[in-house]
């Protein structure tokens, strides 16, 4: 989401590097830049006003620490007004003593509100509890048969009553359904509408009233920007909003909702929709999101994404063959997955530090993935445990049945080669030097090395149907 707005905060950041001493004109320049920046991205006017004179005073008044360059002092400030701005927010939902949680959704048509209830019964599920949906859009067309099919996925009761057009009764009776069976979280999913009217507010707010929620989340769509903001800001009135949901942030946006909500409507934003699936939504951590616009990754979420993804038994066996320098291509597949299953490739990436920047221009598609995938299953077991050793001649075979080009086994099989000496050399290295061994990985890929292969658009794919030009022709 932050993607051009990160790239401004580094070209700004760049011009005040390199300097032994920065003037007051020169932050003043570098707070306008800022503002621009912040205004390109939708963020209220207000607001960016408000953070670079907060940040000014901060900068002019700050004294330069011993072995801290002042651009790295301004770029401390800039990240602590950022944190300031999106927080605090306590990110996990506070569950009642006394089941069931009952957490009311709100939101317009459009927002990604019924796959949001289903998304945050998965988070509920991962935390141990047994939640139910309920069907409190009685307006939209198929919005019961979407959230039963949601339910299905999941495996989970969801709570619909067809014959009835009263949201209020459908709600009263879920909450009383789930606590006989024994349920802990309803999620009630209320009606949306195009736009907002006294009819969708008086609906909700009876809804509300009857129910009494715990938490009552409204789901923003992060691609409307400031009009997120205003939508929260009138819903608020009259719900008191616990907090927001900020859907579609891994889109091509520019962010400016997730940078204004809380600060003009005092109330913050707790999780955030990540991609399509089910599990692809996040806590929202404003310390974390401050280091991704700042170009310094996220490797606590990394973290915690690999510990829910990844394989502990299949990662120490990986761990002891690299270690060895016997890391086959076997075991180089093995971690892909792993990676997919994360999340997209790019996106799981960019929470290296130091990673993201060198991959900005790299294209990770599931064509580019199933183009990996092809190479290394044309390969022999043999050849995929020891790929230095294959001559051209396996590699012209090992191209034809990926229908591939032979360029691309063979920068496959160097690249490989080169990843696998420098993870062997890791193995030995602290947390430090094992950074910045990662993202020198990471700008070998950018050249055309390391993690993918480098695939020519353009390139011929070999047509198991057509005869290779290069073949003899068989004696009659």
């Amino acid at each position: 989401m932050f993607d051009s707005l990160s790239e401004r905060f580094s070209r700004i950041f760049s011009g005040l590097s390199g300097q032994s001493k920065i003037s007051e004109s020169n932050v003043r320049e570098a707070m306008r830049e800022i503002r621009t920046a912040l205004l390109e991205a939708d963020v209220n006017i207000e607001i960016a006003r408000k953070f670079c004179d907060d940040c000014l005073e901060k900068a002019l008044g700050a004294e330069v620490l011993a072995n801290v360059r002042p651009d790295q002092m301004i770029v401390k400030i800039v990240y602590d007004e950022l944190v300031a701005l999106m927080g605090p927010i306590e990110t996990r939902i506070p569950f009642v003593s006394q089941p069931p949680t009952v957490i009311l959704m709100a939101g317009l048509q459009g927002s990604g509100k019924t796959t949001t209830c289903a998304k945050l019964a998965r988070y509920c599920m991962r935390r141990g509890k047994q939640p139910m949906l309920v069907a409190a859009d009685l307006k939209r067309p198929a919005a019961i048969d979407q959230l039963e099919f949601l339910g299905k996925q999941l495996e989970i009761p969801v709570h619909a009553e067809r014959d009835h057009q009263n949201p209020v009764v459908v709600c009263r009776n879920a909450v009383a359904s789930a606590r006989k069976q024994g349920r802990d979280v309803v999620i009630l999913d209320t009606a949306g509408r195009l736009a907002i009217d006294h009819e969708l507010m008086d609906e909700i707010a009876k809804v509300a009233n009857a129910t009494k929620p715990h938490q009552i989340y409204l789901v923003l769509d992060a691609m409307t920007g400031q009009d997120a903001v205003s939508t929260a800001k009138r819903f608020d009135e009259r719900l008191e909003l616990d907090g927001a949901i900020l859907t579609k942030f891994d889109s091509d946006t520019r962010g400016g909702a997730a940078l204004s909500v809380k600060a003009v409507t005092g109330k913050p934003i707790k999780f955030i929709g990540v991609g399509e699936k089910l599990d692809a939504i996040e806590e929202f951590h404003p310390e974390r999101i401050a280091s991704r616009i700042l170009g310094m990754g996220d490797i606590v979420s990394f973290v915690e994404k690999a510990q829910e993804h990844v394989d502990a038994e299949q990662a120490a066996r990986t761990q002891r063959r690299m270690e060895k320098g016997s890391l086959g291509l076997d075991d180089f597949l093995n971690q892909l997955d792993s990676f997919r299953k994360m999340g997209p490739m790019k996106q799981i990436l960019k929470m290296i530090p130091g990673v993201g920047s060198a991959l900005k221009d790299m294209e990770f598609s599931d064509a580019d993935m199933n183009r990996l995938r092809g190479i290394i299953h044309s390969m022999t077991p043999k050849e995929r445990r020891d790929p230095e050793n294959i001559e051209a001649s396996r590699r012209r075979r090992i191209a034809r049945g990926a229908g591939v080009d032979q360029e691309e086994v063979s920068g496959l099989v160097k690249q490989f080669v080169r990843m696998r000496g420098m993870m062997k050399q890791m193995s030995g290295l602290g947390m430090g030097d094992r950074l910045k061994m990662t993202q020198a990985m990471a700008r070998m890929g950018g050249e055309g090395g390391g993690f993918l292969p480098k695939v020519k658009k353009g390139s011929t794919k070999y047509n198991p149907r057509k005869p290779d030009k290069k073949r003899k022709r068989r004696r009659r």
